[in-house]
């Protein structure tokens, strides 16, 4: 029942990834990270959240995505009716999808990253989000955000969008987790509005003096 995208951004060393949902609170079950492990999206019907956390400890340990993946789903049980997406600091991807999440479903590794959902509205809804990423002359963020908006232009979720969330882990930023729980008209442009609101003005200024993984003691005066 979602559509997600993890990534890396080369240039700067950061992480991210950006989750849409045609059901409520999205930011909240899928998207999970760590600067010293990677990124994941754990969704699908019955999505686990000890799966997101879990495979980046693996990865946190040394483990490559792929065998992560399997070690996380592998005693699962439930495993027929979930989804989970890994990528390591490298930009690695792996991904395992239930047999029992509902059609359209899938994975797309790109370069730096990989794309996943279920419940997608036709079979070109991932391509066109890894398209729409590697084509985006913008910084990190917003690649990810105009992903989520070529994902739901090309059929997104076949139910339609409530929700929709983004993640972004940066050594020398301060983390970016936003999140539209609910919104049944726009939430991905929603999640638009709200990142140029803390990329930008007072907010923005205040963040800078939090501590960060390159400075973990950082205070502006």
């Amino acid at each position: 029942m979602t559509f997600s995208i993890l990534a890396r951004d080369p240039v700067t060393g950061a992480i991210g990834g950006a989750a849409a949902t045609g059901s409520l609170c999205v930011g909240g079950w899928v998207l999970r990270g760590d600067l010293r492990a990677g990124m994941s999206a754990s969704q699908g019907a019955a999505p686990s959240t000890f799966w997101g956390e879990e495979v980046l400890l693996r990865m946190r340990d040394g483990a490559g995505p792929e065998r992560a993946v399997a070690e996380v789903i592998a005693p699962d049980r439930g495993r027929a009716y979930r989804q989970l997406a890994a990528m390591d600091l490298s930009g690695a991807a792996a991904s395992f999808t239930g047999a029992s999440n509902q059609d359209v479903k899938g994975a797309l590794t790109f370069e730096d990253g990989i794309a996943t959902g279920n419940m997608l509205g036709n079979e070109t809804v991932l391509g066109a989000m890894t398209t729409s990423f590697a084509d985006a002359d913008r910084d990190f963020a917003q690649r990810l955000l105009t992903a989520l908006s070529a994902a739901r232009d090309a059929g997104g979720d076949f139910r339609g969008l409530l929700s929709a969330a983004l993640l972004v882990l940066h050594p020398d930023r301060p983390p970016l987790t936003l999140r539209i729980d609910h919104h049944p008209e726009d939430p991905i442009g929603a999640l638009q509005e709200l990142h140029g609101k803390a990329t930008t003005g007072e907010y923005a200024d205040w963040a800078r003096q939090v501590p960060v993984m390159t400075d973990r003691e950082r205070v502006l005066d």
